[in-house]
């Protein structure tokens, strides 16, 4: 079978071209592997964003010097200048081919593909690239050296093709996901065109370890997790929870201007709210379950959308009350599986800036621009460029989806409509929306150049009609309003760790717990340091930022210099040293965490200068 020729001298590789050279290498590891083990038995190596892994049962415990000789081996074999060959057999020829090779988990997968088809071998091994779902009769596997393995393909003509790689980590993990199968050892590699972009990444992975919210955290006091209250359960310290605050009340400044009202909703529902709305069908296996005294079945919520459509319901509405917007900063739940669960990033408590615009459906387009409006003033700040994807339905699997063609057509349509207004570029990737509606998803590129996805707009024709929501219309007939969802930080969980990493836990002034500490030099600088700490607290901040300044003395025994050192790793933005001077004069040293020294300033002049920053919501300048 013929690879696609190799680019172009600089020309970089397409995203297909490099997933092709992924899995290629994930095959290069196996017949390493085989080599110098051949008992080994492989499960399935997919390739994974920017590398690959295989499961692979080997009678030795891989470790860094495994690790090595499997990398070494890899060289020598990429320089052999293999040919990757494709054979095909029927499935039964294949089952006793490697079965006589000793490969029972193969046998598997074949078996599970003869009699259930390539989605269910897909599902439970969460790799698509392990057999051609085009049919069972006939399978396809490829030949690198003396290695052969089941595969769909495609891959690189020959191993030189192969660009730069290396082996980085080891895991567990159970054999189709199941912890009562044998549990296989993870090899995971990192794979690219060229050894400079390879370097670059490892360079970037090295820096993300610094920058590892799950270390910064605990080092800055924001956070912490019990075993007591379980996995996935964060807890907020006091320094913590006014950095959630400070977030949740920016985009309450953004969006109460443009008539957003807040409610509130409680954490358990009867399981028929969501019966009703569809989630039930979809999501039942990830909820949480509880059992009232009077024998009702309860879950606690995993999202708020049900419950804001019964406050909609709860009174006639007219199309002169419209559109109504509720907002609200809840929790919601969600049975994550243990090994699924990340620091931040993935928890089994989310706490949503969530709101819900009902409309009509000529108020669509006004309504989705006012959201991105707030969207976009909300992530001006923290210097996150912002791509937009518009995420469309699987035509070709309806199923997956509430609500009929048509529905869906028209909303993806007003979706286009909105960001045409714009005058945005934007991708389209179908599959990728909710199971009840289109949305406009934003991505956001943090300081290491990583995407993530955070705010979206979606549009919802289905649970309106689902709830039976009605307004009566101008012609006096009841009409359906339409449903609008919106997320600005998305998770609240989610945002902090993201923002966390981006600012290596240097938070711009305004979102740092503490923005002053005042040092005095000596004992008797103590009572002038508290009277630096009073009149910044007593300073009016604009644009919601009320509270003032938030300063505290250190008045620890330890040297200045040593306060100082230890105010640069709390990440405090700003220290004012005081000592006989300043106090005459009514002034402060002033240091930045960069260690830059300002030198002595009256104290008005740094209140104006960090009032403005604060005010202004700008990165510290260093």
């Amino acid at each position: 079978m013929s690879a696609a020729p190799p680019s172009p001298a600089n020309e970089p590789l397409s995203e297909a071209a490099q997933e092709r050279m992924r899995h290629s290498t994930a095959h290069l590891l196996a017949a390493a592997v085989s080599a110098l083990w051949p008992e080994a038995r492989f499960g399935v190596g997919p390739a994974i964003k920017f590398g690959f892994y295989y499961d692979i049962e080997v009678p030795v415990a891989v470790g860094p010097k495994e690790l090595e000789r499997i990398e070494q081996k890899m060289r020598e074999l990429r320089k052999k200048k293999l040919p990757f060959e494709r054979l095909e057999l029927p499935i039964e020829e294949a089952i006793a081919e490697m079965d006589r090779r000793g490969q029972r988990y193969k046998v598997e997968l074949l078996t599970l593909l003869r009699d259930k088809g390539s989605t269910a071998v897909a599902k439970e091994t969460g790799d698509d690239s392990v057999v051609d779902g085009s049919g069972t009769q006939v399978v396809s596997f490829y030949k690198t050296g003396d290695f052969v393995d089941l595969c769909r393909g495609p891959h690189v003509s020959v191993s030189t093709e192969i660009g730069a790689f290396k082996l980085t980590n080891v895991a567990g993990a159970y054999w189709r996901g199941d912890e009562r199968n044998p549990q296989l050892q993870r090899i995971y590699g990192l794979a690219f065109p060229t050894q400079e972009e390879l370097d670059r990444h490892i360079q970037m992975l090295e820096e993300a370890k610094r920058r590892d919210h799950r270390r910064l955290g605990q080092e800055l006091d924001l956070f912490t997790f019990s075993d007591l209250v379980g996995p996935g359960l964060p807890l907020f310290t006091p320094r913590g929870t006014l950095v959630r605050r400070l977030l949740e009340d920016f985009v309450q400044s953004l969006q109460e201007p443009l008539g957003y009202r807040r409610v509130q909703i409680p954490h358990i529902t009867k399981n028929d709210l969501y019966k009703t709305s569809g989630h039930w069908e979809k999501f039942n296996e990830d909820l949480f379950h509880v059992r009232g005294k009077s024998g009702d079945d309860f879950c606690i919520k995993p999202m708020n959308c049900p419950h804001h459509t019964q406050i909609f319901a709860c009174r006639q509405r007219s199309y002169r009350d419209l559109p109504i917007r509720l907002c609200e900063v809840t929790s919601v739940y969600r049975d994550e599986l243990p090994g699924a669960l990340q620091g931040l990033s993935r928890v089994r408590m989310i706490t949503q800036d969530d709101a819900h615009v009902f409309c009509t459906p000529e108020q669509v387009q006004e309504e989705a621009l006012r959201i991105y409006q707030i969207i976009d003033a909300f992530y001006r700040p923290f210097g996150m460029q912002l791509s937009i994807r518009l995420s469309l339905w699987d035509a070709e699997h309806p199923e997956k989806y509430l609500g009929t063609p048509e529905m869906w057509e028209s909303a993806q349509e007003q979706l286009r409509s909105v960001l045409r207004h714009k005058g945005v570029s934007w991708v389209e990737e179908a599959g990728e929306a909710a199971f009840y509606g289109p949305k406009i998803d934003f991505t956001a590129k943090d300081a290491l150049d990583r995407s993530w996805q955070l705010a979206t707009i979606q549009l919802d024709f289905n649970l309106p009609a689902r709830f039976d929501l009605k307004y009566i219309g101008e012609d006096g007939q009841h009409r359906r309003p339409v449903m609008l969802h919106r997320a600005v930080l998305g998770s609240v969980e989610r945002f902090m760790s993201v923002l966390i990493e981006h600012y290596a836990g240097a938070f711009p002034t305004w979102l740092s717990p503490t923005q002053v500490v005042v040092v005095p030099i000596a004992d008797r600088h103590n009572e002038y340091a508290q009277s630096v700490v009073e009149k910044l607290a007593s300073v009016s901040l604009k644009n919601g930022l009320g509270g003032g300044i938030r300063a505290e003395v250190d008045d620890s025994r330890e040297s200045m210099q040593k306060k100082i050192r230890n105010a640069q790793l709390q990440k405090i933005p700003y220290m004012l040293v005081v000592g006989d001077r300043e106090q005459a004069e009514g002034a402060a040293a002033v240091r930045l965490r960069s260690g830059q020294d300002l030198k002595a300033m009256p104290l008005d002049a740094i209140i104006a200068r960090i009032s403005a920053e604060i005010e202004q919501r700008a990165d510290l300048p260093v």
